[in-house]
Order: C-alpha cells, then sequence, then structure tokens
C-alpha cells in the first residue's frame, strides 16, 4: 500500500515506534515485483532484519469481490490504481527477500500474515493452505497489533541476543523443524492442534481447531501456545499479550505524525482510504461483538484498549491545524463506535471467562456498558475552536443501546447517548448492522434477535419525532451467510420492505481466513456443536441470495415472482411484488 504517516496505517505506527527506539528505518512501498528488483536492493542489507507486510487490509479481498472478480480500483494506492501490489504480497516480497538476503532474518505482520499463522481456508484458491510462515519462508511472524511484540523484538535485538534464539516472545509465531527441540516454556501450558495434513482429510478436525484457536484468543490472561505440525515442521505460536494500557495506547497515538502521504504521491492523485479517515479519529481497539463473519477480534482482540481523553483530544486539535481541514471532524469511533472505556466489572470474573463475545447471546451482566464517557469526548471535541462538527461514522452496536429498565438506560446513558449522537453526530444517516432477520441464521453470526432491531429503530424514530428532525437510519444485511437459504432471504426483504427500507448498504458474505463463518463454509460443520449448517457456495447460489435485497427493481421482478412460487410463498409474493 502506499505509503501515508497517519496512525491509522499500520506501516507508519511501526515506522515510528522504530524510531522512537533510537533506530534508523527505510520503508520501501509497493516494491516492484516484477522488474529487476531494484526496490528491494535500493538500501542494501539491514543491520536487524526486514520487516515485511501487506498493510491494513488483506490483499485479496483488496483485489476481488465476494463472486472472485478482479476489482477496478485499488484504494491504498495515489490515484486508486489498480496493479501495484501482487496477490499474497507477504508471500511474494518475503519470497524474494530471502532469495536475495538468505542470511538476514524476515519479520512479517500485518492483517494477512496475522490472520493465516494456522492452517486456514483460502477462499480465492478455494482449498486448505498452511501456515503463511510455511508458504513465505518468513522467520518470524508478529500477529495482532504488533506494537508490544515488535518493541520486545527490538529491546532484546539491541541487547545483543542473536535473532534465531528468540522464539518465546508473546505475540510471535514461528517455525520448528522436527528435529529441533521445542523452546523451553515454564509458565505456559501447549496445546497441539490437529495438523494441517490431517484438516486436509478431515474437515471435522479443521473445524474443530478453531474453537480451540478462538477459545485462547479471547482469554483475558493468555497462557497456552498452539501448536501444528506440518510436514516435518511444527508452527508454533505463543500467546498474545495482555491488553494495552490507556498509558501504551496514548504513546502509540502521541507519536509525532505528518498525518499526510508521502510528498512523492502528489502527481499521482489521492489514496482514496487516506481521502476517507484523514480527518478522523480512532478513540479505541478491539472488539466484543464476536460476530461470526469479523476477524476484528481475531486481529485486534476481544478486549479494549482505549486512548485517554487528553490524547483524544490532542488529535483533534492537532486536525483543525491541517491545511485542509474544513471544520469537519469525519469520524469519532472504532470498531464498533460505542465500546469506548468498556470493560469488565469484576476482572477476576473476566480471567476465568473465555467467551467468543460479551454481549451474545446476552449481555454480560458484568460488562460495563457506560456510554457516559464518550458523550463528554463527544462534546469537549465540539467545543474545540475551529471544529464545526465532529461525526460518529463507524457503525455502532444498537443492541448495546435497548434496555427496558429505566434505571440501568440512565446509570449507563444509554438513551442519552442515542439523542447526542442523533442531533449532533451524524449527517442525516446512521449507520447499524442487523446483517439479518432470521433468528436461525442471525444465531449462526452471533448477532441478536431482530427484535432488538424493532426495539431500537422505535426509540431512534422517537427522538426524530421529538426533535423534529428527519434524520434515516441505514441498516446493512449480508447474503449468502452460512446458515441462510434463499427462503431466509425471501423473509428478509419481506421484512425490510414493510420497515420501509430500499436497501442499499449490502454485501454479499466473504469468507476470510480465522472467521467462525469461514470455517463453517469450508467444512460444512459448526466449529462448537459439530453439526451440518448449509451453505451457499457457487456463484450462482450467492447472486441469487443477493437479488432479493433488491425487490424493487423492474428486472429482478419476474425472477422473484418464479422463485417464491416455486418455494409455495404466496404471502411473501404478496408482501413485496403486491
Amino acid at each position: 500500500m502506499g505509503y501515508v504517516d497517519h496512525p491509522a496505517f499500520g506501516t507508519a505506527v511501526i515506522g515510528r515506534l522504530i524510531e522512537t527506539e533510537g533506530l534508523r528505518v527505510a520503508i520501501v512501498p509497493q516494491p516492484n515485483w516484477r522488474d529487476d528488483l531494484r526496490d528491494f536492493k535500493k538500501f542494501g542489507r539491514p543491520r536487524l532484519f526486514f520487516a515485511v507486510t501487506a498493510g491494513v487490509m488483506d490483499s485479496m479481498v483488496n483485489h476481488y469481490t465476494a463472486r472472485k472478480r478482479r476489482r477496478s480500483n485499488d484504494a491504498y494506492t495515489p490515484g486508486g490504481v489498480p496493479g501495484f501490489r501482487p496477490d499474497y504480497p507477504t508471500i511474494v516480497y518475503t519470497s524474494i527477500l530471502k532469495e536475495l538476503f538468505p542470511e538476514v532474518p524476515v519479520v512479517i505482520g500485518g492483517v494477512e500474515a496475522s490472520l493465516r499463522r494456522l492452517t486456514h481456508y483460502d477462499y480465492w484458491a478455494d482449498r486448505l493452505r498452511p501456515s503463511i510462515l510455511f508458504d513465505s519462508g518468513a522467520d518470524l511472524l508478529i500477529y495482532g497489533m504488533g506494537e508490544q511484540p515488535l518493541r520486545e523484538l527490538l529491546r532484546l535485538l539491541k541487547k545483543g541476543v542473536p535473532f534465531h534464539t528468540l522464539k518465546t516472545i508473546r505475540q510471535t509465531a514461528i517455525l520448528l523443524d522436527s528435529r529441533q527441540p521445542p523452546p523451553k516454556v515454564k509458565k505456559w501450558n501447549t496445546l497441539e492442534l490437529a495438523s494441517f495434513e490431517t484438516c486436509l482429510k478431515d474437515k471435522k478436525a479443521f473445524a474443530r481447531n478453531f474453537k480451540f484457536i478462538e477459545k485462547e484468543s479471547n482469554t483475558l490472561e493468555p497462557g497456552t501456545v498452539l501448536l501444528q505440525k506440518t510436514a516435518n515442521k511444527t508452527v508454533w505460536v505463543n500467546p498474545p499479550f495482555p491488553v494495552m494500557s490507556e498509558k501504551e495506547m496514548d504513546y502509540i497515538f502521541d507519536l509525532p505524525y505528518t498525518r499526510l502521504p508521502h510528498p512523492k504521491y502528489k502527481r499521482r492523485g489521492p489514496i482514496p482510504a487516506y481521502e476517507m479517515i484523514r480527518h478522523s479519529i480512532n478513540m479505541h481497539r478491539g472488539c466484543f461483538g464476536g460476530c461470526s463473519f469479523c476477524t476484528i477480534s481475531a486481529h485486534q482482540g476481544k478486549f479494549i484498549a482505549s486512548r485517554s481523553k487528553e490524547s483524544i483530544l490532542k488529535e483533534a486539535r492537532a486536525i483543525t491545524q491541517m491545511p485542509d481541514f474544513k471544520g469537519y471532524i469525519s469520524d469519532m469511533g472504532g470498531p464498533s463506535a460505542n465500546m469506548y472505556r468498556m470493560a469488565g466489572i469484576d476482572l477476576d470474573l473476566c480471567k476465568q471467562c473465555k467467551r467468543a463475545s460479551c454481549i451474545f447471546p446476552n449481555i454480560c451482566f458484568n460488562l460495563n456498558i457506560d456510554h457516559r464517557p464518550m458523550i463528554d469526548i463527544y462534546r469537549s471535541v465540539a467545543q474545540i475552536p475551529g471544529v464545526k462538527k465532529a461525526f460518529v461514522s463507524s457503525g455502532i452496536r444498537y443492541d448495546l443501546l435497548v434496555s427496558d429498565q429505566k434505571a440501568f438506560d440512565k446509570k449507563y446513558g444509554l438513551s442519552a447517548y442515542l439523542e447526542q449522537v442523533v442531533l449532533h453526530h451524524v449527517s442525516g444517516r446512521l449507520k447499524v448492522a442487523p446483517e439479518h432477520t432470521s433468528e436461525r441464521v442471525l444465531r449462526i453470526m452471533r448477532k441478536p434477535s431482530f427484535k432488538t432491531f424493532f426495539a431500537f429503530k422505535k426509540k431512534f424514530d422517537a427522538i426524530n419525532r421529538k426533535y423534529r428532525l428527519k434524520q434515516q437510519l441505514i441498516p446493512y444485511f449480508i447474503s449468502s451467510h452460512p446458515g441462510s437459504a434463499l427462503e431466509d432471504m425471501a423473509e428478509l426483504a419481506a421484512i425490510t420492505k414493510e420497515l420501509g427500507f430500499h436497501l442499499e448498504q449490502v454485501q454479499d458474505f466473504t469468507p476470510t481466513p480465522m472467521t467462525l463463518a469461514t470455517v463453517i463454509y469450508y467444512s460444512g460443520y459448526h466449529p462448537y456443536t459439530l453439526q451440518k449448517v448449509y451453505t451457499a457456495h457457487t456463484i450462482e447460489e450467492k447472486t441469487e441470495q443477493n437479488r432479493f435485497f433488491f425487490w424493487y427493481k423492474k428486472e429482478n421482478r419476474g425472477w422473484i415472482r418464479k422463485q417464491l412460487s416455486r418455494m409455495r410463498r404466496p404471502y411473501l409474493l404478496k408482501k413485496l411484488l403486491g
């Protein structure tokens, strides 16, 4: 991806972090892998190691649609021009470096490496692949948000510890030869997963693996090494670091970023991804939603790491000084906008828990869902000279805002938060994600009952009536998710039509590595029950499910009439097409 010196871009964060350790770092964005490889040689041999990342988005999701069509643009390249990165760049770049500089260690990280650290299903190749360590030949993999393991790696290397001995740094993975003795770990447990070869033969074994991987990534005090054999080697995955403290988060976001793309891109055009976030503020990391189709908790973690109010206001003031700032902060949010500073009330209870979600199938009684700190920050940012409006554009977990207990609602500022957002922080549209209407599908998604969305919409509409507003509610939905049949999509279309929605913000399910839904898609089994689950697989099946979103389009009406007649659903036919 193109280089942008902004805290929303991982390469900039890592570069600035290395710089603060007193080291020099050379960054080569989007090197040309098709010529004489001069980009890989221009800085010569590094003193410590090469570091490779594919960026903040999996390259295959970036390059292809859910129907495996090549995208015509690249949001992370100047001018949006495609073709500046190969497919699987982590593998391609690392292989080139190992060929040019075989004696120099290569460290890989970022979303692509992180979510491919163990045996995973690759939707685009339609097969299981081993750990990316095996395919790339890298010496060390840093998974998740990489600041903590990177600092520990640099600290040890600066002390003179040889690279090849660094096998037990938290939140890293290595590949061991079967002839090598395993690293000595005193306080950690070890858990051996079904091997890559076993997973190839037995889809149930692959599904069963996921349950153990997810549970170990969702513990507050991680202490288990995951092992997985591949051919004559073993992938060794050390447990992650504990969640970052407020002080650590502030340190990362307070580094001296210019908040600008590299000046060499001026003639090539703007970077679309940067244009979207250049005036935005990330208040926290992590997500405890645990949605089956989402990779956020697999990469950033389930537990929320939040910045201090002072750090957030400092960034807001810095944004107002940017030459192109017109008074509008585009987003104050995070993976889910309204999870800032949320955590367990009694952390001793959290230490015993390995639930994938703190809010499914219900909101945990031990979860502090206080929204008042966010209200305070929103109001403080709005008072900064030069700020005309500060938007909340990140998706809001609406199920956190629905309660029929007035005392509970008041204690945690739920209705007050929704009023604050609707009145002052949206530009006519509020985005939420019910994802589906079928109770069966929603359970597989780990999303709340659609009845919760009805209750939320009722609150939203009441605020609009109270203040005489015309704000819109924009719901997101997914088609062809595991468990969703064509009949479920027909029901979804009828229900959303009754609610007055002409759906636009929709997507087709895309299987991505290390998610529950992807494991179900490939294996056909739910990892936690090992029960079979139906999933639409072919492009034709996926296209048909998606068409029900657009019942109002003339070209779909004949097809919908035919399908509903075949399904013998006359009541749906009447609801959709009258």
